[in-house]
């Protein structure tokens, strides 16, 4: 080997790390090694998955049968489950045929660009995003454009902000409502105008909706396909029992698609990693052929969550804070704070504010520079209320808020 050559393909060297999991990392190994840190990066639900999800899964443990490689695609009851979850929550008709299930959000999300981009092709990207969908589109060659919504939009782009991003390169558009990091939820009409625009103008829309249960204030979540059915030929819906059913560490996702991209996705994926664990599947299939109870605790949970983080964070000079809607992310804007000494020392970024905020208060937050928006913090309330007022509590003591 000759002593230029690279050891690391330039692909893989330019993606750069999960910021958010790498943050609860660090939060994890601090209180492992006995300081008090409390973590609000991590975007997990704090509870444990459903006690029948659990049985059902092992149930399926002891069943000879999952014991076997299956169809790629997913287990077909998993399949026919999702289309009448569908049809019964938004009204939706899905061919069994046109879902896929894969492990977790992540390979959905991943599958969903390689299925569709090619280098050269542009993806509109509303900004605040999750740190994973630049990393994915930029490993096709295609590139990102970000289009940025502040907090006084509440982080919600408009029609006429896409279209004066869109040029003859624009090959898709991703669409995430409830949003992960702030917490946005487009309404109806704002979904039903972005919507419309994508298919005047043949942007292909790659939707996610793994947040779709998690809303508030009377809020509801709207599907891309439920107010324009015509877009679903160019159209890519991501979903998965992460979120809703507190199993983000069973890895089961899902993409649903025009017939030519899922038999293109499912082609790749019988390369990449064959079917979806059977017995997760399983514990899948109950999760979503149940009824949404044990769901709604948890988001009366989160909710009462969301408005303690609200109200405290508001207490702190400088900082901006927006009332979220949906997910389980309060998204203060903290330019106001930014330039000045806090603590002692100066910060001029919200990653250097992240740093300090873990040094001094000892709490873990993600810099706004994750998700494409420098001067901001992500704040997951997924975790138990004692522990959020304490963390709070901290850091408004950090800013000189007593009480």
């Amino acid at each position: 080997m000759s002593s230029n050559a690279r050891r690391i393909s330039a692909r893989l060297a330019a993606i750069a790390p999960s910021a958010t999991l790498a943050v609860d990392a660090k939060a994890k190994a601090l209180k492992a090694a006995g300081a008090p840190v409390i973590g609000f990066g991590a975007g997990e639900p704090d509870f444990p998955t459903a006690p029948y999800i659990v049985k059902a899964a092992q149930e399926a443990a002891a069943n000879p049968a999952n014991h076997r490689y299956s169809p790629t695609k997913g287990l077909l009851p998993l399949r026919e489950a999702i289309c009448q979850k569908l049809a019964n929550e938004r009204d939706l008709t899905v061919d069994p045929n046109n879902v896929l299930i894969t492990n977790g959000g992540k390979q959905a999300v991943f599958q969903a660009f390689a299925s569709i981009l090619d280098p050269g092709d542009e993806v509109l990207l509303p900004a605040p995003y999750w740190t994973t969908y630049p990393e994915a589109i930029a490993l096709t060659g295609a590139s990102a454009v970000p289009v940025v919504a502040d907090a006084k939009a509440d982080y919600k782009v408009t029609v006429d902000q896409l279209e004066a991003a869109r040029t003859e390169n624009t090959k898709a558009l991703v669409f995430c409502s409830p949003s992960n990091p702030t917490g946005a939820v487009y309404s109806r009409e704002e979904t039903a105008a972005i919507a419309n625009w994508a298919l005047e103008n043949g942007v292909w829309v790659i939707s996610d909706e793994i947040y779709e249960h998690l809303v508030y204030d009377g809020v509801e979540f709207t599907s891309v396909l439920e107010v324009c059915p015509d877009l679903a030929e160019q159209t890519i819906l991501l979903n998965g029992v992460a979120k809703t059913y507190a199993m983000t560490g069973w890895r089961v996702g899902w993409m649903i698609g025009p017939a030519d991209v899922i038999a293109a996705a499912t082609n790749f994926q019988s390369h990449l990693t064959s079917n979806v664990c059977n017995v997760a599947q399983q514990a899948a299939l109950a999760a979503v052929s149940g009824d949404l109870s044990v769901v709604e605790s948890m988001r009366e949970a989160f909710n009462r969550r969301r408005l303690t983080m609200v109200e405290m964070l508001r207490k702190i000079p400088g900082f901006e804070v927006p009332t979220p809607q949906g997910a389980f992310y309060v998204y203060p804007e903290v330019k106001n704070v930014l330039g000045k000494e806090i603590a002692g020392k100066k910060v001029e970024t919200s990653t250097d504010l992240a740093a300090l905020i873990l040094e001094v208060a000892q709490i873990a937050v993600v810099p706004g520079e994750a998700f494409g928006t420098p001067g901001y913090l992500r704040f997951s309330y997924s975790l138990g209320d004692d522990d959020l007022v304490e963390g709070i509590t901290r850091l408004q003591k950090m800013f000189g808020v007593e009480g």
